[in-house]
């Protein structure tokens, strides 16, 4: 299957689908979004990594920033922040406009440190999985650099990680198609998502928006 441009979803919407599917589908579908400290740092930490694209070469190396990419398989794009060739005549594929063939790897920058989820391994896999298919290679890894520990980390891209991101955006793509927000429970990282006051994780508590809103007005009443 292969799905048409104007069906294509946001790529970096695979990150916040992992940490939260209510939260993907609160911005990506209902486009409401508030920022917190944490993501006007995390949005000006990529912004170093790439404005715009470009790229230049280090001896063999040649490092292109905001690099766009595409999946048509998987039916989104996206940039990648960072994405490094390294020369290697005997076992890597060639590149248009450039002498010699290069083995491929996608950087993904990342202001704090490493997250106990798979958020950030499933984006970078993403984005790889993108080049694959664009440019026709195999690509067995990628780095994930850390600012708060400033230092990258490789990451395998195994079939099992492969699987996830294709099982992720196919469940992206059928609840985009149904305009569907899914409900979630409340948990401890609530409190440090930027849409908490959008999404009111409290509500999920109850059978009701009606219920909880009665509640309240009864304790305001009671006062």
């Amino acid at each position: 299957m292969e799905y048409k441009e104007e069906d294509y979803l946001m790529l970096s919407g695979i990150q916040h689908f992992s940490f939260c599917r209510r939260q993907w589908a609160l911005i990506h579908i209902e486009q409401q979004w508030d920022d917190n400290v944490r993501t006007v740092e995390g949005n000006l930490f990529h912004k170093k990594a790439h404005d715009g694209y470009s790229s230049e070469k280090r001896k063999d190396v040649i490092i292109s920033r905001g690099m766009p990419v595409f999946s048509r398989s998987m039916g989104v794009s996206g940039i990648c922040d960072i994405v490094e060739f390294h020369r290697d005549d005997k076992n890597g594929v060639s590149i248009h406009g450039r002498e010699g063939k290069y083995l491929v790897y996608p950087v993904e920058y990342k202001k704090g440190r490493p997250k106990e989820n798979e958020a950030d391994i499933l984006q970078m896999a993403a984005q790889a999985m993108c080049l694959e298919e664009m440019l026709e290679c195999g690509i067995p890894k990628g780095y994930l650099f850390y600012g708060e520990i400033r230092r990258r980390i490789a990451v395998t891209l195994d079939e099992e990680i492969r699987r996830q991101v294709r099982d992720a955006f196919e469940e992206m793509h059928q609840y985009f198609r149904r305009r569907y927000t899914p409900k979630v429970r409340r948990t401890k990282a609530c409190n440090a998502c930027s849409l908490k006051n959008t999404c009111l994780p409290q509500l999920m508590k109850h059978l009701s928006a009606r219920e909880y809103i009665s509640g309240r007005l009864g304790e305001e009443g009671e006062q």
